[in-house]
C-alpha cells in the first residue's frame, strides 16, 4: 500500500532522470510522451492504468478501436515468442499513422514479470520501429526488475498509479462533473470524496452515473449523491472505519462481517481505512506544528462531511501521531500479506482492524 498518489505530440527534452515520472509529472507528461517508444503503467490503482493506457492509446492513435493502428497482446506472448515484441514495434499500420502496440498484465506471475523485463531490456539495446509501446502491471512494486529497465532507458518511461488521495480525488470529482456541465456543493463534495476513490475507474463510472440521474446543469448538492450513490455498502464502510477509529469492538465485527456477505473487497476495505488514518495523521501534524485541533480540522481538503465531524474532532483528539504511524504500519503490513501469502485475505484484514480497534479503546480511555 503505498501512500502517494505516484492532442499533440511535442517533444521533451531526452535523459535518464526524466523517464522516473514522477505523481506531479504524470499527467503532463502524457500529454506530451515526446521521443518516448515504450511506456510502462503500473501500480494498485487498476481503474488508474487504464485510464492512462486509453489516454495514451488515443493520443498516439487517434482511436481506441482501429484495428490497423491499436493492436493488444497478452504479455504472457513473450513468454514463448520474445522476438513477437521487435516484430509488432517494427510493424507498419495499413494505411498509414503511428501503430500502438499493447501488452497488458506483465506481472500475471513471478516468472512472466522476470520474461518481460528482459525482453524489454534487450529491445532497447536496439528499438527497431515506429510503434509507441504500452505495457501494464499491477503493484509491483517500485524496485522490481520491470520497473528498473523501463526508467533506465532513454526511450522509455514508468508511470506508477496509485489510488486518489483526497487532494487528487476533489479534483476527480470536480473535472467529471464539470465535464457534464455540473458543480457540487461543498457538502456533496465532501460525502463524495468519503466514498470514492479506490479505483479511478469506478469513481469516474459513479460520476457519470450521479451526472445522468442529476440531468443538465447545475449543482449536486448532497441528496443528489445521496440519491444515485448512497447504497447501504458504502454507509456500512464508514460506519467500519469510524467503528475501527473509535475502539468499537462490536461494530467492527458487526459490520465487517456484513461487508464480506455483500461481497466488499478486503483490499477496499483497508485502502478506505488508510485513507480515513491518513487524514487523522495530517491532523495531527498539522496540530504538532501549532495549529489548533478546529484550524487543523479546517485546513483538510477536501473538507470533512458534516455528520462525521464530530466524530473525526474526537479520534483526532483521542489518537496520538505514533499510534496513527502503527495502525498505517498494520494495514500495510495486512495488504502485503492479503497479496502474497495464501492466508485468507478476509482473515488477515478482520485481524489489523480488530488490532488497531484495540489501540482506539486504549486511546479513548487515556484522553
Amino acid at each position: 500500500m503505498r501512500f502517494i498518489s505516484t492532442a499533440g505530440c511535442g517533444r521533451a527534452p531526452q535523459n535518464a532522470n526524466l523517464m522516473k515520472i514522477t505523481a506531479n509529472r504524470a499527467d503532463g507528461f502524457l500529454a506530451r510522451p515526446g521521443d518516448v517508444k515504450a511506456v510502462l503503467l503500473f501500480g494498485p490503482d487498476g481503474g488508474l492504468v487504464r485510464e492512462r493506457m486509453n489516454a495514451l492509446t488515443k493520443l498516439i492513435a487517434q482511436s481506441l478501436d482501429d484495428p490497423f493502428r491499436v493492436a493488444e497482446f497478452s504479455a504472457s506472448v513473450l513468454r514463448d515468442d520474445p522476438g513477437r515484441l521487435s516484430d509488432e514495434a517494427a510493424s507498419m499500420s495499413f494505411g498509414g499513422g503511428r501503430r500502438v502496440v499493447r501488452w497488458r498484465d506483465a506481472d500475471a506471475d513471478a516468472r512472466l514479470e522476470t520474461t518481460v523485463a528482459n525482453a524489454f531490456e534487450a529491445f532497447f539495446e536496439n528499438p527497431l520501429g515506429d510503434s509507441f509501446l504500452i505495457v501494464t502491471a499491477g503493484d509491483v512494486g517500485a524496485r522490481a526488475k520491470l520497473v528498473r529497465v523501463f526508467e533506465a532507458s532513454d526511450r522509455a518511461a514508468a508511470i506508477a498509479c496509485y489510488a486518489d488521495d483526497p487532494r487528487t480525488l476533489e479534483g476527480v470529482i470536480r473535472d467529471s462533473l464539470k465535464s457534464h456541465g455540473l458543480t457540487a456543493t461543498p457538502d456533496a463534495l465532501a460525502w463524495l470524496a468519503e466514498r470514492l476513490g479506490g479505483d479511478r475507474e469506478v469513481s469516474r463510472r459513479e460520476l457519470e452515473k450521479l451526472a445522468m440521474y442529476k440531468g443538465g446543469k447545475g449543482a449536486v448538492d448532497e441528496n443528489d449523491a445521496r440519491a444515485c450513490i448512497g447504497d447501504t455498502s458504502a454507509f456500512e464502510m464508514d460506519d467500519l472505519i469510524y467503528a475501527v477509529g473509535d475502539g468499537d469492538h462490536g461494530s467492527v465485527q458487526r459490520v465487517y462481517g456484513r461487508l464480506m456477505g455483500e461481497g466488499t473487497s478486503p483490499i477496499t476495505i483497508l485502502n478506505a481505512t488508510a485513507r480515513h488514518f491518513l487524514r487523522l495523521h495530517e491532523t495531527r501534524g498539522r496540530m504538532n506544528d501549532g495549529k489548533s485541533l478546529e484550524q487543523a480540522l479546517m485546513a483538510l481538503r477536501p473538507p470533512l462531511f458534516f455528520k462525521v465531524r464530530g466524530r473525526f474532532q474526537h479520534q483526532a483528539a483521542s489518537w496520538s501521531e505514533s499510534l496513527i504511524v502503527r495502525a498505517l504500519d498494520l494495514l500495510n503490513d495486512a495488504e502485503l500479506q492479503a497479496k502474497s501469502t495464501d492466508l485468507p485475505a478476509e482473515a488477515i484484514t478482520e485481524r489489523a482492524l480488530m488490532q488497531i480497534a484495540q489501540a482506539g479503546a486504549s486511546a479513548r480511555r487515556s484522553r
